[in-house]
């Protein structure tokens, strides 16, 4: 299920950025004391009390500006707000209530949506009642005093926040399998959504980056439910100039996020290129279910083996990701596209499957036994239990001496011995080594 979303915006210079900062624990945002510092949006997650929801930063709004570079921050203010479940507005207690405040506020009152007004720079609650009297005005109820850079009154403002998310948000999970169709612009992905559904629920186009937002589609396949999610393809940094499609890559990042499985799309003609690494590198690194799809195969001159040398050559180059399997499709001629779904349920059911204690430490035992564990300084490595503690993506815990001596290489070892014995393909499996007590002496 999709977590809820706060956007906050306001005007320039209100302290937004130093706000994310706090709420999510760590310095994502730029932070300096100059008008339109932060230009693209930052998201991350967070929570209050056990509630998960996530939150996008904003550059400021100026609402009637010709600048190019700040009418594109206040389009993606706008595209922040549409995404929101909860806006909170943002203004200056110390400057007070300007004609810019106003401005961002009619432009709130048409979205519709809940809006929180905040008065930051408020570092002296007993001055709380001047500083924020002319705020009513706006409309939008009681304001609420903070300091973001003190952290004055931030609980009460988490607590109002979390209100104002609608009972849905936090209410039972999406039981189908959310699939991300994602890569680079332009190597099919909406159009394979399109072929699935067998309907144009996409807007397919060869000008690469037509898709700016994700769209969930729902699915069914074989009496499974699934949630195909298409998102906007994710270029270098270095061609991300257009403000709108920094944005569309944030929402890129967000959907691998929320997903259960990537589906990595590859041009055949272009072949994996490094940008390709930095996406699969994505979702590896948030525990997600991957498959590698090479689109355009019709495309390709066959040889013999010409299929096989083309996946062996993306194993050799995505090595920490050696678990996805590869698919060769042509979506314009509907080659293996249903093989995609096929292969997503039987990786999401090696994401969730569970091994028994017994049958896992045993395979353990018997690799220990194949290769002696690695050995420092005449001090040697053992591994005296192991247990899975968690799935999507599976997780083992493993009780040893010294976590010091757990190299690489043993641990990629132990992980090919599981994964020899169960399907684990399309999901990377975590490790937790936990020094047992008084061991490591």
């Amino acid at each position: 299920m999709s977590k809820p979303i706060l956007a906050i915006v306001g005007r320039p210079n209100v302290g937004k950025s130093t706000f994310f900062n706090r709420l999510v624990g760590e310095r994502r945002a730029i932070v300096e004391d100059t008008p339109g510092v932060t230009r693209d949006r930052i998201y991350a997650e967070t929570d209050w009390n056990g509630k998960e929801f996530a939150v996008i930063d904003t550059g400021g709004i100026e609402v009637k500006t010709d600048d190019t570079i700040r009418s594109q921050m206040r389009d993606q203010a706008v595209m922040a707000m549409d995404m929101a479940d909860v806006i909170l507005f943002m203004v200056d207690g110390k400057e007070g209530l300007t004609t810019a405040d106003s401005e961002v506020a009619d432009m709130l009152r048409r979205t519709g949506k809940e809006v929180i007004l905040v008065v930051n720079k408020v570092d002296a609650p007993s001055k709380a009642y001047d500083l924020i009297y002319d705020f009513y005005e706006l409309g939008f109820g009681e304001p609420i005093p903070i300091s973001a850079a003190n952290m004055t009154n931030i609980g009460d403002l988490l607590d109002r926040i979390v209100e104002g998310f609608s009972d849905e948000t936090f209410g039972a999970a999406d039981e189908s399998v959310h699939i991300a169709i994602i890569g680079k612009p332009n190597v099919g992905k909406s159009s394979l959504v399109n072929a699935l559904t067998k309907q144009n629920r996409v807007i397919v186009s060869p000008i690469a980056g037509t898709t700016r937002d994700t769209i969930d589609t729902p699915f069914t396949y074989k009496d499974r439910e699934y949630t195909l999610i298409d998102t906007a393809g994710l270029r270098k940094k270095s061609k991300v100039n257009d403000a709108i499609e920094k944005f569309s890559v944030i929402r890129a990042i967000a959907a691998i996020e929320r997903c259960d499985i990537c589906v990595l799309m590859i041009d055949a003609v272009e072949g994996l290129t490094e940008q390709d690494k930095k996406i699969a590198g994505y979702a590896h690194e948030a525990g997600k279910g991957l498959m590698l799809v090479v689109n355009k195969w019709d495309l390709i001159e066959k040889e013999t083996n010409t299929m096989r040398d083309y996946e062996r050559k993306i194993k050799a180059e995505l090595l920490f990701a050696s678990y996805a399997p590869v698919l060769f499709t042509s979506v314009i001629n509907k080659l293996r596209i249903f093989d995609i779904i096929e292969r997503c349920a039987s990786i999401q059911d090696a994401r969730t499957m569970r091994i028994s204690t017994g049958r896992l430490n045993s395979i353990i035992e018997d690799a220990v036994m194949m290769r002696q564990p690695p050995s420092d300084k005449g001090r040697r490595l053992k591994v005296y239990y192991a247990t899975q503690i968690g799935t999507a993506p599976p997780l083992f815990s493993f009780s040893i001496n010294d976590k010091e001596l757990m190299h690489f290489s043993y641990s990629r070892y132990l992980e090919n011995k599981i994964r020899e014995h169960f399907n684990f393909e399309g999901t990377s499996i975590k490790f937790v080594w936990n020094e047992k007590r008084g061991e490591r002496k």
